[in-house]
């Protein structure tokens, strides 16, 4: 499961995984995905794309409406989750709501795994900078410390694919 801001790459971080552009809608308007999206890996299991949580350029309905969507889904799917990427813009602090959405991730036992994103647009003392910052205010997930991603130049793309073929052999009940 992806899920993160509106913006921070979830779209281009499932179509680099999957290697194929145009598969999940990406946008540089916050809100392009403005429903739970499933896309069948392998004829085994699903990435799911979740709406952007914060801010997004939408109508106030349209807004109001993903909440109690985001909110059913993860209620009912928790213990199906075999992995949740908690998707993160590197080149920014995590908000509250990213706060939010770990303490919920973690009440619950899901594991996840903290993808900085577009780690590209940062120089290389930047990059490690950004990673130093994402673990000590966001902390290490439980399966990993944060790893810096780039859908443009690969930057990550092994180890991402590592955690999740790690975590879908494990399983859930």
């Amino acid at each position: 499961m992806f899920l993160g801001r509106s913006n921070v790459g979830k779209s281009s971080l499932i179509n680099r995984l999957v290697g194929k552009k145009g598969l999940a809608r990406t946008s540089a308007l916050p809100g392009r995905t403005q429903s739970v999206n499933f896309y069948r890996i392998n004829e085994a299991w699903n990435f799911v794309d979740l709406p952007g949580y914060g801010y997004a350029r939408v109508p106030e309905a349209v807004r109001r409406k993903w909440r109690p969507m985001i909110e059913g889904y993860l209620e009912r799917r928790a213990r199906r989750i075999a992995l949740a990427l908690m998707v993160l813009d590197a080149r920014h602090a995590p908000s509250e709501l990213d706060h939010t959405m770990r303490d919920w991730l973690e009440a619950r036992g899901v594991g996840y795994l903290v993808v900085a994103t577009k780690a590209d647009k940062l120089s290389g003392n930047a990059r490690e900078r950004s990673r130093a910052e994402l673990a000590s205010s966001i902390g290490g997930s439980p399966v990993a410390e944060p790893i810096l991603f780039s859908a443009t130049t690969g930057l990550g793309l092994r180890e991402v694919w590592r955690w999740v073929d790690q975590a879908l052999e494990k399983g859930r009940p």
